[in-house]
């Protein structure tokens, strides 16, 4: 039996940023694994090679856009033209930002020839500004993601940079407070979206699209949060008291995240209608 699959339809909503993003994101985990293991034996430059490659891809879309805004003027007359084009700016600059973390961060786990609190300057300055950001990408209906973590991250990042420096003596346990407090609240969410999802299921005056996608977002918040919150207790244990497993068995719950985030890149729905050549057949 074959299923058409309609390509055009697949890929309606398919953000090719996120995708990028979490796949970058799952290759660097599972490298820094592997290389925290001593079971490959390359530079940590080498191992940041899906972040270059994220980076990369920024600086050339953002150069795109410019070259385009700016090549045909016309485009600067739609709507919201300017708005996409600022937002485009902001990111580009959120972005090289967290570039220069990256390559600090890099640098000193290769020549340990800085304190980590100055590494993580970029990071904290990245969080103090992502306030405003968010609050900017509201009123104009932009999606801020990145910014957000980065700014509800700030207190850990800051706990992070004195532990790494040895200024304090606390355990991991109580360095990744913040961490466990946003954790708790993202349960929360997720058992507030499971209960909706089963509200709907059970209520028939809603039709079934609805009941499919409330059903499927609680579905992807349980498969994106449970995970990390199992990374964060493994590795609060190894850290602490020598949990004897490897990194590459405490990051693989985060697999399972990535890939759940990965999926939900592909949001459109499915269809069975055939265009032409804009088809494949699934056997």
């Amino acid at each position: 039996m074959c299923m058409e699959m309609n390509l055009q339809t697949l890929f309606q909503d398919f953000n090719p940023s996120k995708f990028v993003v979490h796949s970058c994101l799952l290759i660097f985990t599972a490298l820094l694994a592997l290389k925290l293991d001593n079971s490959i034996t390359w530079s940590y430059w080498a191992v940041f090679t899906p972040i270059w490659v994220w980076k990369f891809l920024v600086v050339l879309g953002a150069t795109v856009g410019t070259y385009v805004w700016w090549q045909y003027p016309h485009f600067r007359l739609e709507g919201e033209a300017y708005i996409h084009y600022k937002a485009m700016l902001i990111s580009l600059a959120i972005h090289l930002i967290l570039l220069m973390f990256e390559l600090l961060v890099c640098d000193q786990l290769t020549t340990s020839r800085h304190v980590w609190i100055l590494v993580f300057i970029p990071l904290i300055f990245i969080s103090i500004v992502s306030i405003a950001i968010c609050i900017w990408s509201v009123k104009h209906d932009r999606s801020y993601e990145l910014e957000l973590f980065c700014a509800v991250n700030i207190l850990q990042f800051i706990f992070l940079a004195l532990k790494l420096d040895e200024f304090i003596s606390w355990s991991w346990e109580v360095v990744f407070v913040p961490l466990w407090i946003l954790m708790c609240l993202s349960l929360v969410g997720v058992l507030y979206s499971i209960i909706f999802a089963g509200i709907l299921l059970r209520t028939p005056e809603v039709n079934i699209q609805q009941r499919r996608t409330s059903f499927n977002s609680a579905l992807a918040y349980t498969f994106t949060v449970i995970p990390i919150l199992v990374f964060q207790v493994l590795l609060t244990n190894k850290l602490d008291d020598g949990l004897p497993l490897t990194y590459t068995v405490v990051v693989s719950p985060l697999f399972v995240s990535y890939a759940t985030l990965i999926i939900m890149s592909f949001s459109s729905k499915g269809g069975n209608k055939c265009k032409n050549n804009h088809s494949i057949y699934i056997v």
